[in-house]
């Protein structure tokens, strides 16, 4: 009952779009302040492979994390320091215009849970929480905003390209 107040009531759109606005704007700060200050996100990834979250026991709680950090996002460090303020950036714009809403509350998620994994609790609780409601709605997150006409145009062009492409490939000749 409350999935579907949330994927289709129109009062729901609007808090959708209180709670959007909120997130992007959190967001688009974030990675304009990388994008314009230089960022460097190679303390971070060695601090969190150094310190890594541990458990009540002592023992390392995420160890196949910090061995992508150590194995992975440290050697290529550049990659990172380009993906994630520009990620970071596109999220918030994305939710603020309502444009590509539930893509954008997926990546959001997902750097919310690498921020999370790397031991920052910080405000990603919430933010997850929020993301998780924009994610959860689907298309009425972005209902006042251009997922409203973005959405359809997509599924009329790109996906009646792939529909179509699929029934002449699989067509028998003869």
């Amino acid at each position: 009952m409350f999935v579907t107040f949330l994927r289709e009531n129109r009062i729901a759109a609007g808090i959708l779009t209180i709670i959007r606005l909120f997130l992007g704007y959190s967001w688009l700060t974030s990675g304009w302040g990388k994008l314009t200050g230089g960022f460097d996100a190679s303390g971070y990834l060695t601090n969190a492979v150094s310190n890594p979250v541990k458990g009540p026991d002592g023992n390392v709680v995420y160890s196949w994390y910090v061995s992508f950090l150590k194995e992975f996002a440290i050697p290529n460090i550049e990659l990172f320091n380009f993906i994630v303020p520009i990620g970071e950036f596109l999220i918030g714009l994305g939710l603020i215009l309502g444009c590509l809403t539930t893509a954008a509350a997926f990546f959001g998620l997902i750097m919310n849970f690498s921020f999370f994994l790397a031991g920052t609790v910080s405000h990603n609780p919430t933010d997850i929480f929020l993301g998780g409601i924009l994610l959860l709605a689907g298309l009425n997150s972005g209902y006042i905003g251009l997922d409203r006409w973005v959405i359809p145009y997509i599924r009329k062009t790109v996906f009646k390209q792939i529909y179509t492409d699929k029934n002449m490939t699989t067509k028998k000749v003869g």
